[in-house]
């Protein structure tokens, strides 16, 4: 099975330079795989005795994991500022969002899972902990791990009954358990499903991202071309201007998010109720999807970020803000702090691969709708729940039985309410993570 794995690995790098000549992202994951040793050797070669004993590895397929990372790094750094940080990213969207990040003594491309690359990878950041976070299962890092020694941890881990690990011929699979010096789960669950195939090195620690969320909600950075847009000043209304009921902010939205979008807007537009301001931060911000976005909403007035950014206090720029039905975010990093300016949420991915992150506009505040592809996500059913989370059955935007939770979250403030301090009461409950898992990794 391990033949036919590094077969794999290489089909892969080969199947990415191929599909190159039509899809950018496959481009970028090939081309950013070229002399990447040669790169990570280069960058690396002095810092072999730098902080011995504290050198800590972790790995993240993309930036959504890496939010789950960072509560541990910026913790492992406040009580040791002289650790040495490596990160490394599978993907390159993450890799390109946090390339720069300021904790890190280095940010790299995770060279492709074969003996050779491993063992040089290995052989240059010579780390004394790696933590590879929620769904990273990678053979030969693992094996060659466990074979120098290095204990490796999973942390924010999530199973479920249908992955290869529970399966009669996932033997292959669940080896690569059995590499982790011990994994932290999200819930009881996943633990119960771990104990049946014999993996016991498990304890139920929680998600890091609730500990994340929860500083990002209460730093509360001021975005000032949003509050022109939203009349609120630090989340709160500037006035008693009645112009609009309701501000949506929908993140991290794809092409089929939009669509519903569109038609919740038009649908709302024709009901006696008010204005509706929206805030999109789509997931893709080229210029192809922005372009597309505008042309869709081209019944609106649209204002871009990019466009806005830094002249609200210009007269002609101002208004244009105020008198806007939809401003969209098209540069990364805002979206975290986009959420405070809203009134309730919509997260975008649940008509796609699965919805991306729900926990950070209600750590805000935020009662917050999702799309009906959820079940991988214990979060979403926590949601659910505790009546802070709604899932739409369809791209009309209806819940199961027609019910127009969008419309009912716009217009009902007393809904709106109570969901909101549901959603507070869940992050509240759930934070605390960091903390379970730094003192057995770094007591």
């Amino acid at each position: 099975m391990a033949i036919i794995y590094n077969g794999l690995m290489s089909l892969y790098l080969f199947a990415s330079k191929i599909s190159g000549s039509f899809s950018p992202k496959a481009q970028k994951f090939y081309k950013s795989r070229r002399n990447l040793l040669k790169q990570i050797k280069e960058e690396t070669k002095d810092t072999a005795s730098v902080s011995k004993g504290n050198r800590y590895w972790f790995h993240c397929a993309s930036a959504g994991e890496f939010e789950q990372a960072r509560p541990l790094i910026e913790s492992i750094k406040e009580n040791t500022p002289s650790a040495f940080i490596v990160v490394t990213f599978f993907s390159p969207s993450g890799y390109e969002l946090r390339k720069d990040y300021s904790l890190a003594n280095h940010v790299f491309y995770l060279p492709m899972d074969n003996s050779s690359n491993v063992r040089q990878f290995l052989d240059c950041i010579r780390p004394d902990h790696a933590i590879f976070i929620k769904y990273e299962f990678w053979y030969n890092y693992l094996k060659n791990l466990n074979k120098r020694g290095i204990p490796v941890y999973l942390v924010s881990a999530n199973f479920m009954k249908t992955q290869p690990f529970f399966k009669w011929w996932g033997f292959f699979f669940r080896r690569m358990l059995r590499y982790f010096t011990h994994i932290f789960v999200q819930d009881v669950g996943s633990e119960e499903l771990l104990a049946e195939i014999g993996i016991s090195n498990v304890s139920v620690a929680g998600d890091t991202r609730f500990d994340r969320v929860s500083k990002v909600a209460q730093s509360k950075r001021v975005i000032p071309e949003l509050e022109v847009f939203t009349h609120k000043v630090d989340g709160a209304a500037k006035s008693t201007d009645n112009s609009f009921v309701a501000c949506l902010v929908a993140g991290s939205t794809w092409p089929e998010d939009e669509e519903m979008l569109h038609h919740f807007l038009g649908r709302f537009g024709e009901t006696s109720h008010g204005k509706l301001k929206v805030v999109i931060a789509p997931h893709e911000t080229g210029k192809e999807h922005i372009d597309r976005l505008e042309l869709l909403f081209q019944n609106y007035k649209v204002v871009k970020f990019s466009k806005v950014e830094g002249k609200h206090n210009q007269d002609d720029q101002k208004r244009e803000i105020e008198d806007a039905d939809l401003f969209i975010i098209d540069k990364v990093g805002f979206l975290s702090y986009a959420y405070h300016y809203g009134n309730f949420a919509y997260v975008g991915g649940g008509f796609g691969a699965g919805i991306h992150n729900t926990l950070e506009p209600v750590a805000s505040g935020l009662p917050v709708v999702f799309g009906p592809r959820h079940q991988k996500f214990i979060e979403a059913y926590g949601l659910l729940s505790c009546g802070a989370g709604f899932a739409i059955s369809n791209l009309k935007g209806y819940m199961p039985g027609k019910v127009d939770i969008m419309n009912i979250l716009a217009v009902n403030e007393k809904f709106r309410s109570e969901a909101s301090e549901y959603g507070l009461w869940y992050i509240g409950k759930n934070k605390g993570a960091t903390n379970n898992i730094l003192k057995k990794i770094a007591p």
